[in-house]
């Protein structure tokens, strides 16, 4: 599918890894400049040498997205090679498992830096050149923003912050033409979420038991799947959608399971 994104260049935070990975394959597919932002060069460095072989070459800016001047820097060296930014997709973070009980304050305030203060700094500092260029935001978020999980207090708050500030800023942005929209994640099948699933006992059962409770297929949601979701609303092809929380999760949160 031609989105009109070819040369559209667009930064996804956590882009080495998981969700994110697929997010840039998409955007590659699409003829985009996907830009990584890690802060694991070995991770940015493995998934471009790796296309470079496929004959495509990625870019990436190395950054610790809990440091807002280093989230400044890597957008100022998109800018020095690029001369512009086309989308931003605010991806990164971690289910931590800080929790009510056996967390304390600091833990906390640590998993929202994590987890929801650098999509406020990547988009702060990316905003002049999306004035310029019109461009989107895509924030990814969790179901765990609206079902809870239990356990992970931070990583909850944080999601439902995404959710927020995805409205707030659609808001606060449509005097320039900046739509801003969200993708809400429950089941991904990602390397986190098989290492995750390695805790338990019995992975397999607990696996099994999982994706019996996802009403459509009864399988998990592909990182693909997720890609073209949001490069379909980083598109011109979604040009009147904004303020938008989309889950794409096989109608895991909102369906009854019980049926």
């Amino acid at each position: 599918m031609n989105l009109n994104l070819r040369d559209k260049v667009i930064i996804v935070t956590g882009g080495s890894k998981g969700i994110g990975l697929g997010i840039v394959k998409t955007l590659i597919q699409e003829k985009a400049i996907p830009v990584m932002i890690s802060r694991n060069e070995q991770s940015l460095l493995d998934v471009v040498n790796i296309h470079k072989l496929k004959g495509v070459n990625l870019t990436y800016a190395v950054a610790e997205l809990t440091d807002d001047e280093q989230c400044k820097a890597a957008v100022l060296e998109v800018i020095k090679k690029y001369g512009r930014i086309d989308g931003l997709v605010n991806n990164a973070g971690v289910n931590d498992g800080i929790g009510l009980e056996g967390g304390n304050y600091e833990d906390f305030i640590q998993s929202l830096k994590r987890n929801l203060a650098h999509y406020y700094s990547m988009a702060h500092y990316v905003l002049p050149e999306l004035k310029k260029s019109k461009g989107a935001i895509v924030n990814i978020g969790s179901k765990t923003s609206v079902t809870g999980q239990g356990g992970t207090s931070g990583y909850a708050a944080a999601n439902g912050g995404r959710n927020a500030l995805t409205r707030e800023w659609a808001l606060e942005l449509l005097p320039y033409g900046i739509r801003v929209n969200a993708v809400i994640v429950a089941e991904c099948y990602t390397p986190l979420y098989e290492k995750w699933i390695q805790t338990f006992d019995n992975p397999e059962k607990k696996l099994k038991d999982i994706t019996q409770k996802i009403p459509l297929e009864n399988r998990m949601t592909t990182v693909e799947e997720i890609g073209d979701t949001v490069a379909f609303l980083l598109s011109n092809r979604s040009s009147h959608t904004t303020g938008q929380l989309i889950f794409v999760d096989g109608g895991y949160t909102h369906l009854d399971r019980a049926l």
